[in-house]
């Protein structure tokens, strides 16, 4: 495999991880970023554009990153709530009134970002035509009853997130999460990331699809536990309808699909432009003041949700908006932030040692929160560093 890009000295076990995703690990195009202390140590990739073809990744390949997207957008409530403009301890009706039916007036602003507002699932799932459209999705979760008392316990809003903070950014700035974004964050940094991909950039990413890959060995668990399979097979639980929220969920390489704003899924991303937006979170880059106060920084990371997730039925760590270092997402440190994307993407920041990630894969494999081919070259990272 010819592996193109750089790596500063003392990151070569960087290089060497990457390379063996593709021997092992089932990559069939990806590429990865770090950032220390705002200075790029890292920029590699790989492989092919289209998980299915046979034109080559080249610098500035992107692709969606799935999940990896709720990080992204949850900075956009933390930068509104750091600006004065939110109050995450503000009822979500407070500026959405149509929000409060059905037992939902004590939500939380917060409660959308830490997942415990009890709204992971929708009774009636939204079509793809309706998910894309910006205004069906809050329709429908603003109608839908709690499935637990809000900020009782916690669970993974694995799609109705995107709705939930769709609205309440469209509420207090007049914009949906991608267009402020663009405007106030992306636009101003040149970062080649986006939610809502225009048109002038969609020659840029690749076809996504499944891939298998040779199981890893160690200390990563190379098969579910019966109780999380069970899970995803059974059609009555949370988990199952978490995930079916949308259904059939919409072909992710359809232009309407990534040229739409869904802010659960479906950010478009290279490596760099998301591993440079979460160094811009933490600290100064080149020509770019950093984002986040070191207050928000602390709001981002401190635990708001621990234990088992009600939906992914695993022991899960949330702060606002971002997922926590532990056992189900493992980071650089235990004071790491960011977020993985199902089947493989992952962003994080890591204040204590300047370290910001990102790692984007045209090829997805059944993971939902440790990727073995991100887990690898966060590793390699740690190995780096000596930590």
């Amino acid at each position: 495999m010819d592996v193109n890009g750089t790596v500063a000295e003392g990151f070569e076990p960087v290089r060497e991880a990457f390379v063996r995703n593709f021997a092992t690990l089932g990559d069939r195009g990806a590429a990865v970023a770090v950032y220390r202390d705002g200075h790029k140590v890292v920029d590699l990739w790989g492989g092919t554009k289209d998980v299915d073809g046979t034109a080559p990744w080249e610098r500035g390949t992107a692709q969606v990153v799935r999940s990896a997207t709720k990080g992204v957008a949850a900075a956009v409530l933390l930068l509104l709530h750091q600006r004065g403009q939110l109050d995450l301890d503000a009822p979500v009706g407070h500026y959405w009134p149509e929000f409060k039916a059905r037992g939902k007036e004590r939500v939380l602003v917060r409660h959308v970002l830490n997942h415990r507002a009890g709204l992971p699932v929708q009774d009636r799932p939204l079509t793809p035509q309706e998910a894309l459209d910006p205004l069906k999705g809050p329709e429908a979760v603003a109608a839908q009853a709690p499935v637990w008392e809000p900020g009782t316990d916690h669970g993974y809003h694995a799609l109705t997130y995107g709705w939930l903070l769709d609205e309440l950014v469209r509420r207090v700035t007049g914009q949906g999460t991608g267009q402020w974004l663009a405007s106030q964050v992306t636009g101003p940094l040149g970062l080649d990331l986006w939610l809502g991909l225009p048109e002038s950039e969609a020659g840029r990413a690749g076809r996504v699809g499944r891939v298998e890959g040779a199981e890893p060995t160690g200390g990563l668990r190379a098969r579910p536990k019966r109780s999380v399979t069970e899970a995803y097979e059974d059609p009555s639980s949370l988990t199952r309808r978490a995930f079916a929220a949308i259904s059939p969920f919409p072909d992710q390489n359809d232009p309407a699909y990534r040229a739409a704003a869904l802010p659960a899924t479906n950010a478009v991303a290279t490596a760099e432009g998301l591993a440079r937006f979460y160094a811009t979170l933490i600290g100064d880059t080149a020509g770019a003041t950093r984002l986040f106060t070191p207050e928000t920084v602390d709001l981002a990371r401190a635990e708001e949700s621990a234990g088992p997730d009600r939906v992914l039925v695993v022991g899960t760590r949330f702060g606002l908006g971002y997922m926590l270092h532990g056992s189900a997402s493992p980071l650089l440190t235990p004071g790491s932030f960011g977020h993985p994307g199902r089947g493989g993407a992952l962003g994080f920041a890591d204040p204590e040692t300047g370290i910001a990630f990102g790692y984007v894969t045209n090829g997805f494999r059944k993971t939902v929160t440790a990727d073995p081919r991100a887990q690898g070259l966060v590793r390699a990272v740690r190995r780096a560093l000596s930590l």
